[in-house]
């Protein structure tokens, strides 16, 4: 343990001097490092006739088989695309995810592998941070991956145009729906008596997590189930005067969504996409359904108004974000069986995500503070801030979630605690460089 720490400053001059170009080459190091490493599942191929990526391209999805009655059924992310630029990866990372398809070593590859401790089983360890097992461990996994750029809910196929005129017209595949219930239907075959069924995912897995949830309970019958979505709410739109309507409207058209939800029984409004969460919760009222996110998300923040309200800076874009998370927030409440876990900001990816890589900083806090100066060699020591009522960690939320189906509500009021932690200020830079080499 002790050459860890003395790996650290190198590794964060080191990525100082990395060209971009040569980021990928240090990658694997960085989180081995910082995360004591991903998992080494053996993972199994499934390649359903007919499911495809958004290339055209054979669509795999991959399980890790265990003697658990328990299945998590994950939803990858990455991005979303309505046109040719987010479409052929040249938008980056507000993009679609896979453009060129998925590879048979998918699972092997540095995305897949660290992807979430919800999927590992465990949060890994970092330096003076213990490895800590979670519910999900040795449960089956079935992993699906991300490749269509429509939240794995499209059923189109569309040809977009090259604006620049450079490159020839490209056809795109919209087909995660049809992928995702062919996973559905091979899951419900292999595993055809389930105690607990877990359906997560994070970014636009997060989305099609809400979104497909009544699908998958109808397809995979379990004893109990439950939903966490992380950072890909559904918020709440019913007219032009809120904040996600013109998003909503791009996605309706572009991924052919009337179509994915006439099927939905009829608390669901389809000219509120947001509804899905009332639906889910009364339909359901035995499942437990969650939420998590930061309040400080500037990702899919960035996704859902940079391109569609002015004025669009920063700190406008987060106020977008608050009110609908606000107005979610006051939805779920009426439902006794769902719960948020909301912090308000980790410089890790952007504030985007809690469950993914590792689980430092997505604890939550009822009531953070500033230290008085009295206070300044309290525990966290070298903090500025406290948590009187005492730090939740996300490892917390998920055993009383899942393990103890409890239902946990924390709002996270505005803080500096992470901004002021020094362990994050060593962590999230490594991380975020890690990120950013995947």
């Amino acid at each position: 343990m002790k050459s860890k720490y003395l790996v650290l400053p190198t590794l964060l001059a080191a990525i100082a001097l990395t060209p971009r170009s040569a980021m990928a080459d240090i990658t694997s190091t960085l989180l081995d490092v910082v995360v004591n490493g991903g998992n080494d599942f053996a993972w199994e191929k499934v390649e359903a006739p007919g499911a495809l990526c958004g290339n055209g391209s054979q669509y795999k999805f991959f399980v890790h088989r265990t003697q658990s009655p328990n299945v998590l059924f994950y939803l990858e992310g990455g991005g979303a695309c309505w046109d040719y630029d987010t479409c052929s990866g040249r938008a980056g990372v507000l993009g679609a995810a896979n453009p060129n398809g998925i590879e048979d070593d998918y699972m092997q590859q540095l995305k897949a592998k660290y992807v979430s401790p919800i999927v590992n089983g465990a949060d890994p360890g970092l330096p003076f941070r213990s490895r800590t097992d979670l519910v999900t461990k040795d449960w089956n996994v079935v992993y699906l991956p991300y490749c269509t750029g429509d939240v794995h809910t499209g059923q189109a196929v569309t040809t977009y145009d090259d604006p620049t005129g450079a490159e020839p017209p490209l056809t795109f595949h919209h087909d995660g729906f049809q992928n995702a219930l062919a996973a559905m239907g091979w899951t419900h075959q292999n595993f055809p008596s389930i105690d607990k069924l877990f359906v997560s995912g994070f970014s636009a897995g997060g989305t099609g997590t809400s979104a497909l949830y009544w699908f998958i309970r109808q397809n995979v019958p379990a004893r109990a189930g439950y939903m966490l979505n992380d950072s890909g709410p559904i918020y709440y739109a019913p007219d032009a005067t809120y904040n996600s309507r013109s998003l909503h409207e791009k996605i309706r058209s572009s991924w052919a969504l009337d179509q994915t939800f006439s099927t939905l029984p009829s608390s669901f409004d389809p000219n509120d996409l947001g509804t899905i969460n009332r639906m889910l919760a009364t339909e359901l009222p035995n499942d437990q359904l969650g939420y998590t996110a930061y309040t400080r998300d500037f990702n899919y923040s960035r996704f859902s108004y940079e391109r569609f309200l002015t004025p669009n800076d920063k700190e406008t874009i987060h106020a977008y974000w608050k009110d609908d998370q606000d107005n979610l927030v006051d939805e779920l409440s009426q439902y006794a069986n769902t719960s948020w876990f909301i912090a308000h900001e980790r410089p890790i990816n952007d504030s985007h995500c809690s469950t993914i890589i590792t689980f430092i900083g997505s604890h939550a806090c009822a009531d953070p503070r500033k230290k008085k100066f009295w206070e300044v060699f309290d525990a966290p020591v070298g903090n500025s801030w406290k948590c009187p009522s005492g730090i939740v960690p996300m490892e917390t939320f998920l055993d009383r979630f899942v393990g103890g189906n409890e239902r946990t509500r924390i709002y996270e009021p505005p803080n500096g605690y992470n901004d002021s932690d020094p362990g994050m200020k060593i962590a999230a830079p490594l991380i975020n460089a890690a990120l950013e080499g995947t």
